[in-house]
């Protein structure tokens, strides 16, 4: 039986403002609100609110025999708590449905697993707790920025303990293979691989509006009959895309939603399901491993990582960025670990490309690719510069992470010992409470004892002379 895995990435882009060269040393504030907050704004209200608001329905009419994916970088859910928290609001409506899953990514959207694997790793476990924060969800299925995959990230994926990882379905990768199976990496058969269908993916995400391309106008129908006319054998069918496919790259006039709406009906009647990457990886059984040496990802007709660095500009601007990654890391301040994460973001390197592209690349306030260039190279020298002054550039790595970790053990140390205090403090006073209580219940029965002889004699007395009476009355008789 045939499952359509449909996901959809969110990210925002958050762009850098005009920085000159005189503003090095003198401002340390990087990036232009405005136009943030504009588009974000503008992303919200004509893709992402009425695209979620028809998934939401599709969940609603179709039950738990629709589902979808998402995954949400750290940087765009920050963006969305600031200009669009009803996004997370209405994902989190979806969440409610349990017909969601939410896959894990790098906090920045960055490309540290290219050459960092410890900021790589750190920034996974961030993003996963944001989803766990906001949907109760720990990933297990990963999909990196741009699902950039290589046989090492594979590897490092699996011992990170992922079940599985989304990537594309390249064909100078697959070969004659087909993407419609399910793989495992080459390095590390207990991760499995999901694979793109470019073709259906772009479709969809590229080409749904075009009136010149031959497949205009699309219909849900004839799309779901495409997928069933697969072979038999072929029974996972991934289709990956950014969710501002619908209503930015395809406009809603184009009636997107709509074809959306129709195809699980059409799928149904095809006796086609709908799972989530989790489910492929536990309930379909791997074919192969899949060979991956080089890397490879979703942008352009390469499928590799020329797109953020394929020239010289992005080379030096990408190699000086992570010159200081593991000192970041090490110094760990929340200001610069901020900054970190913005400026690590993969489209700061793809405004500078000066590759040929099918799809457009929107550069924002950059009039060149050596103009964003320059402009980040600007911030980045300042960047650097802080990184540099929180600690003696005479100070190696390793000198410094080992004084820093000997900081945090006496840190550590001194709180375990406050806590220690803090303890028998509190158990004095309980000591002191107790002997109080203890000694005013001896002072009332000492009290109590000295009272008592008293009107015992006092008795005798009494006793005696009541006694002695009728005596004296017999002798006076």
């Amino acid at each position: 039986m045939k499952t359509i895995c449909l996901y959809f990435e969110i990210h925002q882009i958050l762009h850098l403002k005009r920085y000159r060269f005189f503003d090095i040393g003198t401002d340390h504030y990087y990036y232009d609100d405005y136009e943030n907050e504009r588009n974000i704004t503008e992303i919200t209200e004509r893709s992402y609110m009425p695209a979620l608001n028809a998934l939401l329905d599709m969940i609603k009419a179709n039950g738990d025999y629709f589902k979808v994916a998402f995954s949400l970088s750290g940087v765009g859910v920050e963006q969305l708590e600031m200009h669009a928290p009803q996004v997370l609001e209405k994902l989190q409506e979806l969440n409610n449905t349990g017909c969601v899953e939410f896959l894990a990514e790098p906090y920045s959207h960055g490309l540290s697993s290219l050459v960092n694997e410890d900021g790589f790793d750190e920034e996974v476990k961030r993003q996963c707790s944001k989803m766990n924060e906001y949907f109760g969800q720990y990933p297990k299925v990963l999909r990196n920025s741009s699902l950039i995959y290589s046989d090492d990230i594979g590897l490092k994926v699996s011992q990170m303990g992922f079940k599985g990882m989304l990537t594309e379905g390249a064909k100078h990768v697959l070969g004659w293979k087909s993407p419609h199976y399910l793989y495992t990496s080459e390095l590390a058969p207990n991760l499995k691989l999901l694979l793109r269908d470019i073709n259906l993916s772009d479709d969809i995400s590229l080409r749904f509006s075009n009136k010149d391309w031959s497949g205009y106008p699309l219909f849900a129908d004839t799309y779901i009959n495409r997928i069933a006319g697969l072979p038999k054998e072929e029974e996972v069918v991934n289709i990956f895309m950014e969710l501002s496919a619908l209503g930015i790259a395809q406009p809603l006039s184009s009636n997107i939603l709509e074809f959306f709406k129709a195809l699980p009906a059409c799928a149904k009647a095809k006796n086609i399901t709908f799972s989530t990457p989790t489910e492929i990886c536990e309930n379909v059984k791997a074919v192969d491993a899949l060979n991956v040496p080089d890397t490879l990802s979703w942008i352009d007709e390469e499928r590799d990582v020329s797109s953020w660095l394929g020239n010289p500009m992005q080379r030096e601007a990408f190699n000086k960025l992570y010159s200081v990654a593991d000192r970041v890391r090490i110094a760990n301040d929340p200001r610069i670990n901020q900054d970190w994460d913005y400026l690590q973001a993969s489209n700061n390197f793809r405004f500078m490309t000066t590759k040929p592209a099918v799809v457009g690349v929107d550069r924002g306030i950059y009039s060149s690719p050596f103009d964003a260039f320059t402009n980040y190279m600007n911030i980045l020298g300042d960047f650097i510069n802080r990184v540099n002054n929180l600690y003696s550039t005479d100070i190696d790595n390793d000198e410094l992470e080992g004084l820093l970790t000997t900081i945090k053990n006496q840190g550590d140390e001194i709180e375990m010992k406050d806590k220690e205090i803090t303890r028998l403090q509190a158990k004095i006073e309980k000591i002191e409470t107790e002997s109080d209580k203890f000694r005013e219940q001896v002072e009332v029965k000492c009290t109590t004892k000295k009272d008592t002889p008293k009107k015992s004699a006092a008795k005798k007395s009494v006793t005696k002379k009541v006694g002695k009476e009728p005596a004296v009355k017999a002798s006076k008789e």
